[in-house]
């Protein structure tokens, strides 16, 4: 979902608020040891002294619960959690980053008795989750409060203009405590058009360039309120709405909540359809990403020798220069310069882009011998650590292609939902496309992979790569 600067500040001042209750339930610990424990472990009183253990405890402890927190999604859409929600994750957390620091710092300890296992246990979980949990309460108290007051707004489209999408504005713009929504216009669907909702909102454009509205006007959530007439409509709006990070919320017609299909939200009280278009778990996103970044650096390095063997050979294989670059389109549909060692003689492309072919005359010896174990890919990993792709994910293609494949498949924009990868389900069951038919073809194999994407998926998709490398079956 998008993050604005205020989200972005406020998850600041949240990991800021982390870091203290973190101290503050450590230095508690601390000093339950050394006042209960440590007299019982060594046989004696012990003075209550703040030494090398507890600052090194004080500096390492907070940073890991960060860490914890991050990778589990706290500090991603702040402002949308609910209180009750807050509180459940944050002892979830705080009974698994416990468990794990218990274990690290105090399962050493010689006790009489498991029972002072289970009391020191109780009170590191006591003081960091009691600590944790007030903390959290009171900064998204705040934060609703906030919102409820309308100091806090977001940015929304209202799609439709008939007699659902006034009912739907006028409900929200008279609640006596806010949503938070605040509307920068309407946009029309099927040319039915409410006086009233014409007169106090803004036309801004076709439903045709959703998209592009969505960021020009800088929009974080979207209610669609079609009428019964323009649900035929409605799969185009939604497709429109893929390609950007906004809120979606359909306001449902009877037939949907006969269906069972509605989530109530607290947007108003009113029933709708709130879209969960999250593709990973957020934990899942933070642990592909730093992975992604630990093997690229590894790669970059350990492979070093490699690397530098490679480029010389290129370089006197044949004139021109070591690497070849260009630009693809990557996440959200932004363009990104790829890397690549280049396995063609110079000015390939003079003639304008083209797709290689198996027997492709413009390809040098040696980089017959690189594309068949993927060593021409090696500097991807550069984009890789700097975020623009994915070991894992669709490959990037050049605009050029693109505008060729949407005409007769529009849903290949739905790739631009993740990042780019190195490798994919469909360079694995498919391989490279020597033509717009084929990369329309290897389409559905990168489609599925994007629908159900998982950790799990990821590294059988590196594994068949490691194959397919391994045994030189690469083109």
């Amino acid at each position: 979902m998008i993050a604005t600067r205020r989200d972005r500040n406020q998850a600041i001042i949240q990991a800021l608020a982390d870091l203290l209750s973190a101290g503050a339930g450590w230095t508690l610990y601390y000093v339950f040891r050394k006042i209960y424990i440590e007299p019982i472990r060594f046989g004696y009183k012990v003075d209550l002294v703040f030494d090398q253990n507890y600052w090194l405890g004080l500096l390492i402890i907070p940073i890991s619960w960060i860490i914890l927190f991050q990778m589990s999604g706290s500090y991603h859409d702040v402002f949308r959690k609910s209180r009750l929600g807050i509180v459940g994750n944050t002892l979830l957390l705080s009974l698994i980053g416990c468990t794990l620091l218990f274990f690290s710092i105090s399962l050493d300890d010689f006790v009489p008795s498991y029972q002072y296992y289970y009391s020191s246990f109780l009170a590191l979980f006591g003081a960091h989750a009691g600590i944790t949990v007030i903390q959290r309460a009171i900064v998204s108290t705040w934060n609703s409060r906030r919102i409820q007051s309308g100091k806090i707004r977001f940015n929304t489209l209202l799609v439709g203009s008939g007699q659902k999408s006034w009912d739907t504005y006028r409900k929200i713009s008279e609640q006596t405590i806010s949503s938070g929504n605040h509307f920068l216009g309407y946009i029309p669907v099927n040319g039915s058009l409410n006086q009233e909702l014409a007169s106090t909102l803004k036309n801004v454009g076709s439903f045709e360039n959703l998209s592009s509205i969505v960021r020009e006007l800088d929009v974080e959530e979207v209610i669609v309120a079609p009428e019964n007439s323009e649900h035929t409509y409605l799969g185009k709006i939604l497709t429109e709405l893929e390609l950007t990070t906004v809120y979606i919320k359909v306001i449902p017609d009877i037939t949907d909540i006969l269906l069972g299909s509605v989530k109530m939200s607290a947007i108003f009280g009113a029933p709708v359809i709130e879209l969960n278009r999250a593709l990973m778990p957020v934990w899942q996103r933070s642990f592909k990403r730093m992975f992604d970044m630990v093997v690229s650096v590894f790669v970059l390095v350990g492979m070093f020798p490699v690397f530098l063997i490679t480029a010389i050979i290129v370089k006197l294989g044949s004139p021109g220069p070591i690497f070849y670059h260009h630009f693809r389109i990557g996440l959200n549909g932004k363009p990104f310069k790829i890397y690549k060692f280049r396995s063609m003689y110079k000015d390939a492309e003079s003639r304008g882009p083209q797709l290689s072919s198996k027997f492709d005359s413009r390809i040098t010896p040696f980089g017959r011998f690189m594309r068949k174990t993927r060593l021409d890919e090696i500097p991807q990993f550069y984009n890789v650590l700097i975020g623009s792709m994915s070991i894992v994910g669709p490959r990037p293609e050049r605009q050029h292609f693109i505008d060729q494949i949407v005409v007769v498949a529009p849903h290949y924009r739905l790739l631009h939902k993740v990042r780019p990868g190195i490798t994919g389900w469909g360079q694995v069951k498919f391989g490279y496309a020597e033509n717009v038919p084929e990369m329309v073809e290897r389409l559905k194999y990168d489609i599925l992979y994007v629908e159900n994407m998982t950790l799990a998926l990821d590294f059988k998709i590196m594994i068949y790569t490691a194959l397919i490398v391994l045994q030189g079956r690469g083109k």
